[in-house]
Order: C-alpha cells, then structure tokens, then sequence
C-alpha cells in the first residue's frame, strides 16, 4: 500500500528518552486546523503598505559620492531632511557605492535604493553610530549605538529597492565584540529596576547594533533590497504596528545574525524572502525577563509565508527573550533545507523568561533536511527551570509538513512547573529517521502522520503513551 494514500496514525519513533511521549488519535477535519486559521485573512486585511509622494531626492545632489571611500553621512541625513520637509517621497541611492554612518529616517520617506548597483556601505568605526539612541539589546532598553539603518516614532517609512546593504561586519571589527559580557550588566540593571535613562552604553562596553530598526513606527515597509556582512540582528522591527517585508535577500553568517526579529510588534507580514543566516532565520521576541514584563507588549498577528529558510538555528523560532509573550502566528508555503538548520519551528523560553506562546500555526512547508528536529519546544533554554515565570505553550498545530531527512521529529523539553499542551501535528511524512524523539513533561499528539526510519521500515502503527510525569 502506497503509505502517502494510506492514511497512518504513528507514534514516535523509540520513545526511550522520553518523560512523557507523544501519543496519536485519529480525526479527519482537526477543529484546530480549520478554525485557527480563520484569523490569519482577518490580519491580511489590516496589513497595507505605507504609499509616498512621487517625489525623489537623490543623494549625490546633496554631496554623496559613491567611490566606496567618500563618507556620506551627511549628505544622505541632507537629502533625508530635505524629504521629510517636502511631505515625503524616496530618497534615492543611485548607482556606486556609498560610504556612510548611521542612518535615520523620518515619517514619510522612503530609502530606495534604484540599481542591483547601488550600495550602501556602512563604517565599520563605531564612533560613527554614536550619540547612542533609544533602543533594545536582546529584549532589554538601553541607550546604545545606533542601528545602522534606524528611525523611532516615525510614521510611514520604509527601505526599498534593488541594491545592497552592506554592514562589513567581520571578526576584526563588529563581530569581535560577540563574547561581550555586557549583556550580564544590563540584564542586572532591569532586575534592578535602573531607570532606562541611565542604562547608557558606550564603545567599551562592546554590544552591537541591529543592521535595521524601526523602533515604535507604524506602517513599515523593507521590500526588495539584499543584506550582507550584519553586526548583528538584520531586520528587527520592535514595537510596530502595520509592517510588511518582502523579498528581501538576507546572506549574512556572523554570531548572533537573525534574519528577522519582530519584536513586540502586531500584524507583521514577512513574504518571499531568503534567509542564510548564523542565527535564527526568523525569531519573534517581546522583552526579556524583568524588562519585557515591564514594558509588558507581545508579539501578535505575524504571518510569514512563501519564504525559503536555509542555514540557521531554525527557520522559525518564538523566543528566548518572549516575557511579554506571542499570539497568533501563522507560517505556511515555505521551503526549507540546510545540514546547518537545526529545525524548522522552535519554541524557547525558561522560568525566568515566561511567557505565553499560544496559537502557533505551521502548514504548507518542505523540509529537505534539517540537523536536529522538526519541532523543538526547549523551556530548559538557558536558566531552565531556576525562576518564578510560568512558560506556557498551548495550541501549536503543525500540518501537511513534508520532511525528508530529519535525525528525529521531536525534542520538546519542558518541567513540572511549566505548561506545554495542546501540541498537534496533522497529515505529516517525516523520512530517515535516525533516533528516539524526546519529549519530557508534554502533551504533544501526532495524527494521520507517517514515519520512515532511515532504512526505509515504517515505524510502528500501534501507538505507545507514556504519561509518566
């Protein structure tokens, strides 16, 4: 019998590592996979892209020339100011190759960048992302460097175009200061509820700038462009509202390079995009610990589809920094395959983190291989069960995913104190499996699933429960 027609209801495979294993039911139309999914046109319909005036304002007629060596700075924020007190429009990077600094964009302007030729090539001198500027590092407020690319409490802004963004990022530059020990020294002052004025950080406390950052704007657009060479996360929308990315080409390997991290953002779409990064391709965030609860606003109503996912931690993950929580996430029609991508949907949190991670949707996505798992769940992420926050994860439903290499299909690993249940995956075929699946203090379910172990047997069709606790 042809095991794609047949309709098989597996366990996992050698559930000998697991506290409390997956067990499988049999449904033909799951009530989870049809309703959650209702609410995912209704964000659809809220999603609309900033429009601008048909006005341009290039660079080079404010002092900018693209020999790779002279600084722009100033004439880019020039043609910039001279846009936004116009009413708006592109500011246009032509043909060549742009040195520059920071950049800070204003309500109704559009950095568009016109040629595959044109190149924005930010210093790789920090002094150039000085005075530091309002910001979050790893889901904590600081004020630190400047993103490369940044604008705070502007309306209708955007990056466009078919040129490069290039951060130059290297190990003799940004990506030296990976080890920064930093980060422990700001995380202590929000425990310590330190005003965020006084967070202020400079050069010598070595932590790197986003590469993009529209910090609470509304009506974002990044459509088009390519980023190379990242300090460190590539596109980090945080506390937005109404945004959209679209065929963006992100290649960039250093440590911590996220492609995307909405961060305490709502109605986000992410579409047509490459992702080759170091880190996760896509991370949704909403603070850390302390700080995230006091700032207390979750990441909601993010749609990410037709996007290809190659090297990463996952293709998909929600977390660590998630203390103010997510809801409502839908992924679907995407394509995925690395030996270096860990998984395609992962889930992070600890007892000092918390959060809610609840109505996480994944349907539509080719898996050709990936190192670890199909889907982690890891709330023994870091400090792992040491703290006083609940992490809780309900209501994750994975269906028609399609995998041919994958070591195992689980590793979800939660603890008594924390919550994990209503995990489902629907209508799935999972090949070349290589060993036992751990789930441990979970309620995961497979359904209508097939498994192939890595000679190519079936495993077995009886379902094996451990409820142990």
């Amino acid at each position: 019998m042809n095991p794609t027609k047949s309709i098989l209801v597996l366990a996992t495979l050698l559930l000998g590592l697991s506290t409390r294993a997956a067990s499988v039911e049999s449904v033909t139309e799951p009530p989870e996979v049809k309703s959650g999914w209702k609410l995912e046109a209704e964000i659809l319909n809220r999603i609309h892209e900033p429009q601008f005036p048909k006005r341009d304002f290039s660079i080079t007629d404010f002092g900018a020339v693209g020999d790779g060596k002279t600084d722009c700075t100033e004439a880019i924020a020039k043609a910039i100011q001279a846009c936004a007190e116009k009413g708006g429009g592109r500011v246009v990077v032509p043909a060549g190759q742009f040195l520059t600094g920071a950049i800070h964009l204003k309500s109704d302007v559009n950095l568009h960048l016109a040629e595959t030729n044109s190149v924005l090539l930010f210093s790789t001198d920090p002094k150039k992302y000085l005075p530091a500027v309002f910001t979050r590092f790893e889901g904590t407020e600081l004020y630190n460097f400047s993103p490369l690319i940044y604008a705070l409490g502007q309306k209708n802004v955007a990056v466009t175009g078919k040129g490069l963004l290039d951060g130059q990022a290297s190990e003799q530059n940004w990506l030296a200061w990976k080890s920064s020990s930093s980060r422990a020294k700001l995380v202590k002052m929000a425990t310590d509820n330190v005003p965020v004025e006084q967070r202020q950080f400079t050069e010598a406390d070595h932590l790197r700038p986003s590469f993009v950052e529209f910090n609470r704007c509304q009506n974002v657009l990044i459509e088009g462009v390519s980023i190379r060479r990242s300090p460190m996360w590539e596109l980090h929308p945080l506390l937005c509202t109404n945004v959209t990315v679209r065929g963006v080409d992100i290649v960039s390997h250093g440590a911590n390079n996220d492609g995307c991290d909405p961060e305490s953002c709502r109605d986000v779409l992410i579409e047509k995009c490459l992702f080759d990064t170091g880190d996760d391709c896509i991370a949704i965030k909403s603070g850390r610990n302390t700080d995230g609860r006091r700032v207390n606003v979750p990441s909601a109503n993010i749609i990410i589809r037709d996007c290809t996912m190659r090297d990463g931690h996952a293709g998909t993950a929600i977390g660590s920094e998630i203390s103010g929580s997510c809801s409502n996430v839908f992924v679907y029609n995407c394509e995925m395959s690395s030996p270096n991508l860990v998984c395609a949907l992962r889930l992070k949190s600890n007892a000092v983190r918390g959060g809610v991670l609840q109505n996480i949707f994944m349907r539509n996505v080719n898996v050709g291989v990936v190192k670890d798992s199909v889907l982690q769940i890891d709330f023994l992420y870091e400090e792992g069960a040491r703290g006083d926050f609940k992490p809780v994860a309900k209501n994750i439903v994975m269906d028609n995913i399609t995998v041919a290499h994958t070591p195992r299909v689980l590793n979800v690993r939660g603890f008594p104190a924390a919550s994990i249940s209503d995990v489902r995956i629907y209508n799935s075929v999972f090949k070349e499996i290589k060993k036992p699946d751990q789930v441990i203090q979970a309620d995961v379910k497979l359904v209508n699933c097939v498994l192939e172990k890595a000679n190519g047997s079936q495993a077995s069709t009886k379902p094996r429960i451990n409820a142990g606790q």
